[in-house]
């Protein structure tokens, strides 16, 4: 249970996660870091869902990104197949937020590679919460991170699972 949203806006990609892992009704840690730069630095991701499943995916995303630098959905194409097809993998419970300069993409364990109409998405918990602020925020706040940061308080006030405990990643194009 998490929430991440990216914002993408003038030039720049955001994207922002909580720090919260719960268990069951328990906060076990509030400051974890679900969002981190990938491969060269020219990718961001962000995961909602099993910590452990999350890392096993971030390294085959980054193994995926070896193979196809510079080409970050066919990258992520090639894991989602992997992701579905593989008796192990399949078994994984978590979400991901993946962006470059010039792409956002959403990847599940149901073999999706979403990409946003608008450069605005959520996962997790609260991501319904996150995306639906940072919509509204988008025609009246300047720049991408300050729609990230309200949103993701917005998220945090509504959903218990939620925090205000964020990591903030951007790239400019």
């Amino acid at each position: 249970m998490t929430t991440i949203v990216t914002v993408r806006k003038n030039g720049k990609v955001v994207v922002a996660g909580d720090g919260q892992v719960s268990l069951g009704q328990t906060v076990i840690k509030n400051n974890a870091r679900k969002v981190r730069p990938l491969g060269k630095g020219d990718v961001i991701a962000g995961f909602a869902g099993a910590t452990a499943d999350a890392f096993t995916l971030f390294e085959r995303l980054e193994a995926k990104l070896e193979q196809y630098p510079g080409q970050l959905m066919r990258a992520c194409v090639e894991m989602a197949k992997d992701w579905r097809t593989d008796r192990y993998l399949r078994r994984l419970e978590a979400m991901m937020i993946v962006a470059d300069k010039q792409t956002t993409l959403v990847l599940t364990g149901t073999g999706d590679v979403l990409e946003p109409v608008d450069g605005i998405t959520g996962i997790g918990s609260g991501g319904n919460f996150a995306l639906a602020a940072a919509r509204a925020l988008a025609d009246v706040e300047p720049d991408a991170e300050t729609i990230a940061r309200k949103a993701m308080a917005i998220a945090a006030d509504i959903c218990v699972y939620t925090n205000d405990s964020l990591v903030v990643e951007a790239l400019d194009e």
